[in-house]
Order: structure tokens, then sequence, then C-alpha cells
């Protein structure tokens, strides 16, 4: 499950992105080549391509939809969790509905539940034509922030 961390603070939709871009660095979300497009604590909105996500039948590998899910999910809970909290993520759960070859698909993140110690998001992964490909459900526990 992910352990996602605020990245440092931000004041306008422009350095709240920047300021996750910045986080992804080195990450498992750089080397899959997502980029977030949209984050707020009501959800995100988020790319992948489908090109290296594959799996050997040379369809987007259903782990590479989840991974695109619950960062999507899991960067809406960390800013819902604020600057003293961060989002751990305890569960998530994916339905693939068809498989896709090429392109990039999109996946939007929207809150189902925003609470004081969990948050919850349904994930929508659509491909180019906008057909669905996965719906994921993603729950976060907001906990005290450690240090690094």
């Amino acid at each position: 499950m992910t352990d996602t961390t605020s990245p440092s603070p931000a004041t306008t939709e422009a350095d709240v992105l920047a300021s996750i871009r910045a986080s992804t660095r080195g990450t498992l979300i750089e080397r899959m080549g997502i980029e977030i497009l949209e984050a707020s604590p009501s959800g995100a909105l988020g790319t992948m391509a489908v090109e290296g996500n594959t799996q050997p039948y040379g369809l987007l590998h259903g782990g590479a939809s989840v991974v695109l899910a619950e960062t999507l999910g899991s960067y809406a809970a960390m800013l819902h969790a604020g600057e003293e909290r961060q989002a751990v993520g305890i569960e998530v759960s994916a339905t693939h509905h068809r498989g896709v070859r090429t392109g990039l698909v999109t996946g939007r993140a929207t809150a189902l539940h925003l609470g004081g110690t969990t948050a919850s998001y349904e994930i929508v992964v659509e491909d180019s034509a906008s057909k669905r490909v996965c719906t994921a459900r993603l729950t976060c526990l907001l906990i005290e922030r450690r240090g690094a």
C-alpha cells in the first residue's frame, strides 16, 4: 500500500502540481510514466502510457492500472489529510473491464468519503476512446505525520 506524504507547502493549484511532480522523482510513479494533471482533496486526474506497462500478451498490465489508481487516490487523500498528517493506503480493489494495447490511459479519482481518519475514492481508468478499462476503490488511513 502507498504511504503518501505531503509535498512541500503550496498555495496555488500550479504550486500543488509542481510540488507533487517533484515528489515523484525516483519513484515507481516516475518509472511508470504517470503524470498528475489535477489534484485536490476531492479527487485527482492523471495519465499513464500503455507502452512499457504491459504484460506478456501486450495488454496493459492490470497491476499498472492499480498503480495509477492508487497513486491518484493517494495524492487526493494526502491533500485532504493536510500538513500535519499523511495518507497511508489500507485497502485497494480493482475490476478490470477491457484490455488496451496502445496509447494513454487516463484515471480520475473521485472522493467517496472524506472523514477525519479515512478517505475513500473511486478511480475510473479509461482508454483514449473514453472506454472504461478499470474501476478501482481505495481507502487511505490518515495518520500523524512521522519523520522521513
